[in-house]
């Protein structure tokens, strides 16, 4: 079972930068995917960012270029910088990994993102 410690959130200005960060702990093997979502009020739960084993990233449009994933395998942990960050970015914001073995993913507690214009 992996267990989510997620930290960083908080209210930042418009233009203004965040770093989230989520690590792992608990029984498994090794992790494949590292991800975080968002979900905004009254909206789904949307992918922000996700990095396989390998180091490869994917991001949608909407965070493309404002919005960087990194993994470090050693500490079991994954981040997320964000910048130039909008109040469109308001949102809670999730840490998802999946590893080895598991048939499901697991999923932090979230941690609030709030950007005012």
């Amino acid at each position: 079972q992996v267990q989510l410690v997620e930290s960083g959130g908080g209210l930042v200005q418009a233009g203004g930068a965040l770093r989230l960060s989520c690590v792992a702990s608990g029984r498994f093997s090794s992790i494949i995917n590292m991800g975080w979502y968002r979900q905004a009020p009254g909206k789904q739960r949307e992918l922000v960012a996700i990095i396989s084993s390998s180091g490869t990233t994917n991001y949608p449009d909407s965070v493309k270029g404002r919005f960087t994933i990194s993994r470090d395998n050693a500490r079991n942990t994954v981040y997320l910088q964000m910048n130039r960050l909008k109040p469109e970015d308001t949102a809670v914001y999730y840490c998802n990994v999946k590893t080895v073995g598991s048939p499901f993913s697991s999923w932090g507690q979230g941690t609030q993102v709030t950007v005012s214009s």
